[in-house]
């Protein structure tokens, strides 16, 4: 089963998060299987790559409840109910 979750990079105290497709059975600094996107909660930026996202949800990827707040915020369901 595939997830979309959060891996942690930057140095300490400046968290930033890649968001990315990983194997369930993966540690969190595993090898993932494709980069979808970037969140930094400090600047509160954050990039998605929208039709890669897509695809892994319409395959039954299931995202994490940090990265489904943030898919949630950009309004990707919607997309994904129209589609």
């Amino acid at each position: 089963m595939v997830k979309l979750r959060l891996k942690r990079c930057g140095r300490k105290q400046r968290a930033v998060y890649r968001i990315v497709a990983i194997d369930v059975r993966s540690r969190r600094e595993g090898k993932n299987l494709q980069k979808l996107g970037f969140y930094d909660p400090i600047k509160n930026e954050t990039y998605l790559n929208v039709p890669s996202i897509l695809y892994f949800l319409e395959r039954g990827a299931q995202p994490t409840g940090t990265v489904r707040d943030i898919l949630k915020k950009k309004g990707l369901f919607k997309e994904l109910r129209l589609n």
